[in-house]
Parts: C-alpha cells; structure tokens; sequence
C-alpha cells in the first residue's frame, strides 16, 4: 500500500493488466507495468504472436490479423482480460481508446478500463457537444454549425453565413476522413454530399458539420491530467503543426508560434475546462491558432480522451511518466503532483519514423528488417521508444511506425541539432523510412525559422 500525503492510504494498484494494444505502443505501457510491479499481459493478433516484444511475455491471441477481428473487437478483448485473470486493460492509443461502449462493456465485466469514464468520452466524441462544453467553460471555438446539419439546405445557408472557405467534417470522424473544403456556394452541394458519404463509410454514420476553414494556422495542442479527486493539471503545449494527410509528422514543445500570454492563459483555460466537464485521466485539446484576427487566437478543435502518440515530447520536458500516472489515476489515486510541482525544461522534439516511401507518395512499405541500429545517447538528450529489432518484419495490417525518436535541449535549435544527428546514426536497412523526409524538414531554413503552417511541409515539396 501507498501512503498519501495526507496520511491516508491510497487504493492498491492492480497486479495484472491486460494490454490491448500492439508494437511501440505495447512496449511503452508494459515498460511502465514494469515499473510498477504489475505484471503486463499483452493481446495480439495472429500477426504479432511472435513479435520481438512478446518474447519471454505472457500473450493472448485475439484472433486474425484483420483488425477487425482483434484489435478492434471489443468483445475479444474483453474476454481475453477476463480469461487471463486481468482486472484492468490499457487501451494505448488508436484503435478501441476512446470507444465509450468499449470502456463500459470492461466495467461490466469488472475489468477497469485505463482512461476516462464513459460519460465523458461520450461527450467530448461528439464534436459539437464538445465544442459547447468547452466554450461553456470559456475557451474560444471554431465558428460553424450549432450542431449536424440536417439538410443540404442548410449547409448551404450556414455556409453563407459563416463566410468562405468552408470545412465540412463527420460528426464521428477522425483520422481525416470524412472531411471536405468548400472554397464558394458553387462547391457546396458536392463538398457536403462528400463528406457525408466518406463519414458513412468509415463511421457508420452521415452526421456532418460545418466550422469555417482557417487557413494558414498552426496546430497546437494541450496535455492535461486529472484525477478522481478534483486535482486538473496542464503539462504544456505541444505543436504538431507538420503534417501529410492529417497525420503527424513532427511535433515539438513549446511551440515557437505562440506568445508567452497566449500560453498561459490558454493553458490555465484548458485546466479548467477539464475540471468543469468532469475529466479522469490523460486527454490532449486539440487546438488552431487563428491569425486572421487583430490578435492570434487558440481556438478549440476537439478533444482526444487518451494518451497521445507525441506523449513523450511532454515526459521529456517535464520529467514525468504519463503512463504510470494513467495507471495510478486508474486505481483511484491521487496524482502525484500538482501544477506547482510541474516544471517543463528547454525544448523537446519528436520525429516519428515509419516505413514507408516518402519518394513513391509516402507508399506503405511492409518486409523484413535485415540491419537495425537505434541512436544512443549517454546523457539522456535522446530518446528512443520503439518494439523493432533486427529481423523483425513489419506487418502489412497496421500502421506502419518503426520507432518514435525524442530529443531535448536547453534550445530549439540545440534540439532540432541533436535530432539531426540522431537521425543521422539510425540504421534500418531491409524496408524504407521516412527518414530523409525528417532530415529535410530538419534542414530547412524555413523550418528553423518557424515559417510554416499546416498547409505545408518545409524542406519538402
């Protein structure tokens, strides 16, 4: 048992955790399982059965390798934590994190779920609700629809008046999917019906909005962590304004873009809104900087109810480990520290390397690792997660990321410095990466100088 500062005895940690996730991400939750004494049991597909990180590693099969039928079957899942004797689960991130039908079906099969409760992953799913809470708590939002647009009669009067271009989104959406621009009232019709089809597709239904398209921002986000007690902290912003399909490419903390005021006013802004909807656990507010105004703005874009991907940027420069507080929030204690405890040194960044060709369009490119070096660092200013080894051979089913590499300095320039190098020193031979296209970014001029936005890639055309 733990004892709070206040002299109470803090709940009991769990002593087995299943891991319904697979490759780095699989790897960082179990590496934090570790550190805590609790026994991580990993959840894979026929695919990742004999994966490196497995080995050695109590597993369960789920089933195939189509995600489908594994990884994105709650049911399995379930089953597989209550078959292995697992009382909580880790959903990672991607896949069934933030599904609130998911979260509740391991509640009613006594398996605690990792993350935020049902209600409030409901809440911040749907876009729009999401959008009123957060202005209800005093954030600025994006202008655009009240809700989902019921007709095409209606997109095109709200277009109208929120003035062109305009973005359509899926209500359900994600990932860039079911999204379209309409720049006039002549691309509406198609921009709208689009959308809708796209939404229907991958999400299962046609529910579309509409917010006007600012162009030329930068993408900002907010890391916060709440416990069940009442205790919000924010652990900065990251910027992740480089990205290819809506997919991020690079992200770095702080952000170059923003003033110190806009920094902390937002950031204090983003701690209250979670307090005020009631938030558990780790969550990230996507945000858009707004420059088209007198004064630059953050303003709310959506809320996603888990860790992110670009999580390390924020471990690095804060010297905490996100996923062992998850773990400790999830078993109902307190977190360990509060917002005057938080202190976030220099500059991090993170590349995320996948393989892939970014020469042929950024085309998947799936095979053997026959040579696999990771960049060293002795003193901690590099940083490396990742589940690949030598030999390993990369899936064809799953995205394709090898590794995620991390680097801090006392600067902005010291660490885009070390990560160059870093860079440099990685060896994978057997599959492309994407390797070059980070070195390219990392070599601009533009890049250095912060004059880049979402619409582009500096150092790459």
């Amino acid at each position: 048992m733990t004892v709070v500062a206040s002299g109470a005895v803090a709940p009991p940690l769990f002593h087995r955790i299943l891991v319904a996730n697979r490759g780095e991400v699989a790897v960082r939750v179990a590496r934090a399982c570790d550190a805590l004494g609790i026994t991580p049991v990993f959840a894979v597909s026929e695919a990742d059965r004999d994966a490196p990180y497995t080995r050695g590693r109590e597993t369960v099969v789920l089933g195939p390798a189509r995600a489908a039928q594994s990884y994105l079957d709650p049911q399995r899942v379930v089953q597989a934590a209550v078959q292995s004797r697992c009382t909580a689960l880790h959903p990672g991130w991607g896949f069934l994190s933030e599904n609130p039908l998911f979260s509740a079906l391991c509640a009613a099969h006594g398996v605690t779920f990792i993350g935020p409760p049902p209600r409030v992953t409901t809440l911040m799913g749907a876009k729009n609700s999401a959008k009123r809470a957060m202005k209800a708590a005093g954030l600025a939002v994006i202008p655009g629809s009240d809700g989902p647009l019921p007709s095409l009669e209606a997109a095109r009067r709200v277009a109208a008046e929120v003035g062109f271009p305009v973005l359509f989104k899926a209500e359900r959406g994600g990932g860039g999917r079911g999204m379209r621009v309409a720049r006039s009232a002549a691309e509406v019709d198609a921009a709208f019906g689009e959308a809708q089809a796209e939404a229907r597709a991958a999400f299962g239904g046609d529910e579309v909005y509409l917010e006007k398209l600012i162009e030329g921002g930068r993408h900002v986000e907010i890391q916060i962590f709440a416990d069940r007690h009442g205790n919000v902290v924010h652990l900065g912003e990251r910027d992740c304004t480089i990205q290819r399909s809506h997919q991020k490419l690079v992200e770095e903390s702080p952000s170059p873009a923003i003033s110190p005021a806009l920094r902390e006013a937002t950031l204090r802004a983003a701690a209250e809104a979670a307090r005020q909807i009631g938030y558990v656990g780790a969550g990230t507010m996507e945000m858009l900087l707004d420059l088209g105004g007198p004064e630059p703005v953050l303003r709310f874009m959506e809320m996603n109810c888990r860790l992110q991907v670009e999580h390390t940027v924020s471990e690095v420069r804060s010297g905490l480990d996100l996923v062992i507080a998850q773990i400790e929030v999830a078993a109902g204690q307190r977190l360990r520290w509060t917002q005057a405890d938080v202190r976030l040194d220099g500059h991090a960044i993170e590349c995320r390397i996948n393989a892939e060709d970014p020469a042929q369009g950024f085309r998947p490119a799936p095979g053997r690792i026959t040579r696999w070096r990771a960049p060293a660092s002795a003193d901690g200013a590099v940083r490396v997660d990742t589940h690949v080894e030598e030999g390993y051979v990369v899936p064809p089913h799953y995205d394709s990321l090898l590794c995620k590499v991390i680097t801090r300095g006392a600067t902005r320039d010291e660490a885009c410095d070390r990560m160059a190098a870093a860079l440099r020193e990685l060896v994978c031979e057997g599959v492309p990466t994407t390797v070059p296209l980070h070195l390219a970014i990392l070599a601009s001029p533009d890049f250095r100088a912060g004059r880049y936005d979402t619409r582009t890639i500096p150092g790459w055309t």
